[in-house]
């Protein structure tokens, strides 16, 4: 792979597992530094001694208001720049909304709205300021189609895909590229909470990609040239049937 983000420091939360540890594998692969954002401390320091001092770790709870708020702080001062926010972590509720309790709704609607609207007003003033930047939300095929047994995960993602639309719009005139990558169903700890009868026809179908599938879209958003945005990329097993 070219080192086609040397010189760069990305940021990617959610970063311990799944799309967010390969996105994150593919920016150090790419050449920059990148900070792993994930409240998972052990996992993250593991993750150090496995990928190397370009990887820096950044424990901390982005559901407590006062650690997401130390999100940038602290990517300063350990790389001094950002020049890459992937907004990645996530969480999921699927079936009957009524089967639901609403402690979990307050929680999946804080870490997939909330969090990832604050994470990119605390990162914008200072992309603005250096007059660049890259901003690439991680949103679902269920923020395009409204997929029956998971109406509050995709009411979250919805939020986001209009999100995303409003802020390139905000964004642009500074430098700054906004867009999203919408998965399909991703072989990732997130599935576990699927209908078993979803995730079985799924995984009979083929109906599941990897993880490095999504991380290479990411990749592509952040290699075009300056004057090109991709706003949003589709990332679906070919033999999805939404």
């Amino acid at each position: 792979m070219s080192m086609s983000l040397e010189g760069k420091v990305a940021a990617v939360t959610g970063a311990a597992s799944g799309i967010g540890l390969a996105s994150a594998k593919a920016m150090l692969a790419a050449g920059a530094r990148v900070a792993l954002v994930d409240r998972d401390s052990a996992r993250l320091a593991d993750l150090q001694k496995e990928l190397g001092a370009a990887a820096i770790p950044v424990a901390l709870d982005l559901l407590d208001p006062a650690g997401c708020a130390s999100m940038l702080p602290r990517i300063l001062e350990a790389a001094g720049q950002l020049d890459i926010l992937h907004a990645n972590a996530g969480t999921y509720i699927g079936g009957d909304l009524i089967n639901t309790d609403a402690a979990t709704i307050d929680k999946m609607l804080n870490l997939n709205v909330n969090v990832v609207i604050k994470n990119v007003h605390d990162v914008l003033p200072h992309m603005i300021g250096r007059g660049v930047g890259d901003i690439i939300v991680t949103s679902s095929v269920a923020g395009h189609f409204p997929v029956p047994w998971e109406p509050v995960y995709s009411a979250s993602k919805w939020a986001m895909t209009c999100f995303v639309q409003t802020m390139r719009r905000q964004a642009f005139r500074h430098g700054i590229r906004v867009g999203s990558v919408s998965p399909g169903p991703v072989v990732t700890a997130m599935l576990a909470d699927w209908p078993k009868q979803n995730l079985d026809k799924a995984k009979a179908a083929g109906a599941l990609i990897d993880p490095s599938d999504v991380a290479e879209a990411v990749l592509f958003m952040l290699t075009r040239p300056r004057n090109v945005t991709i706003r949003d990329i589709v990332v679906l097993p070919s033999s999805f049937d939404i």
